[in-house]
């Protein structure tokens, strides 16, 4: 358990960290999914659109540092490949 003062603010930190980092993460995945529904469905031009706003997020994600940049990368190119096969 915590003593100090600074290890007792750590902790609050941390929680609020994880809190916000667990939204961003939660907020990626709604988008990943929202792609990869339309690609069920067989909607190429709502795969495109869905792909188009799924994008920045990622990379937005990368940019806040919850996803490496590698798996946003590999995920965004996986997706991509399975949307320009739709036609």
């Amino acid at each position: 358990m915590a003593n100090t003062p600074q290890a007792k603010k750590r902790i609050r930190r941390n929680d609020r960290r994880a809190e916000i980092n667990g939204n961003r993460v939660s907020r990626i995945r709604t988008f990943i999914k929202k792609v990869e529904t339309a690609l069920t469905t067989g909607d190429k031009t709502a795969a495109a659109a869905a792909l188009a706003a799924a994008q920045p997020e990622l990379f937005r994600g990368v940019a806040k540092g919850v996803i490496h940049k590698n798996t946003a990368s590999r995920k965004f190119q996986r997706l991509s490949k399975r949307v320009a096969a739709l036609a």
